[in-house]
């Protein structure tokens, strides 16, 4: 990536740490600059959108995260070359982000299952590489699920009170069954996508995550065991004041209750032009 930028004119490389990051858009926001380009996983790209609400700046990126799921949602090409074609002449386009007690998220957060997976990989990861200890971290968590008690408000004004191994929140409705576990659902609802498992056994636990890669989605959702919400808002109020949650893939502590919201049109995106195929996007960046 590093050589790739660095041949390239028209950008002017800058190493940031992830602190560093906010501050260094809120000054070239300020000073007028119209794009600037974020070389970063999830967590990285959310930091900066963070920063970039409430300013004119257009936001590109080059992929550079492990599993990159913002840019497979938005169809941003993960090629350094294609990418960074992108970054210099694409167009941009307003997108949602989602708000989590005044942090941004650009694609999901949950409690529960996955963040005790995300603490076990962490722990194993060093020694066993990443997909294996993915692997470990997952059985581990199946072998010995935590439940927590959560009571969840939609803006709607429903309530309800659940013991669950895991909630889920994503930046948009999602997609469940062949087409894919928990993507961005292409031309879904603008909205907050609350999913519950509302489910204490193990082996019905397990049932129903090979199931959302079995059956459709309307299937899915409409199991007694899956709670789903779609919703511009969500309270959710845990047994204890402060906990771990993962937003963006990253393991924050926060405070109970957990205020959701959707922010509309609240970033500039560069992106593709959704009527593009990928091919067209690689092509361009062979020019």
């Amino acid at each position: 990536m590093r050589s790739a930028l660095a041949g390239d004119g028209r950008f002017d490389p800058r190493e940031a740490g992830p602190d560093e990051i906010p501050a260094l858009i809120r000054t070239e926001a300020a000073a007028g600059r119209q794009r600037i380009l974020v070389c970063g996983g999830d967590g990285t790209i959310a930091s900066a959108a963070g920063a970039a609400i409430g300013t004119p700046l257009e936001i590109a990126i080059v992929p550079a995260g492990t599993l990159n799921h913002f840019a497979r949602d938005y169809d941003l090409p993960l090629d350094p070359a294609a990418a960074l074609e992108l970054a210099a002449s694409g167009s941009s386009q307003p997108i949602d982000v989602g708000m989590v007690n005044g942090r941004v998220m650009v694609n999901t957060a949950s409690v529960g299952a996955y963040v005790d997976f995300v603490r076990h990989r962490e722990s194993r990861e060093r020694y066993r590489g990443y997909y294996l200890a993915s692997l470990v971290a997952a059985v581990r968590v199946w072998l010995r699920p935590r439940w927590i008690e959560v009571a969840l408000r939609t803006d709607d004004g429903e309530r309800e009170a659940f013991r669950t191994p895991l909630l889920f929140v994503g930046v948009g409705e999602r997609e469940f069954g062949r087409g894919g576990l928990g993507k961005r659902r292409p031309e879904g609802a603008r909205a907050l996508h609350v999913i519950v498992i509302n489910e204490r056994r193990r082996p019905r636990i397990a049932a129903l995550a090979f199931g959302a890669l079995l059956r459709g989605r309307e299937e899915f959702l409409r199991l007694d065991g899956i709670d789903s919400h779609l919703a511009a808002g969500a309270d959710i109020v845990l047994r204890h004041a402060r906990a771990t949650i993962a937003v963006d893939g990253e393991l924050v502590v926060m405070e109970s209750p957990l205020r959701f919201s959707l922010e509309r049109n609240a970033v500039r995106l560069v992106r593709p032009d959704p009527s593009a195929s990928p091919s067209d996007v690689a092509r361009a960046a062979e020019k």
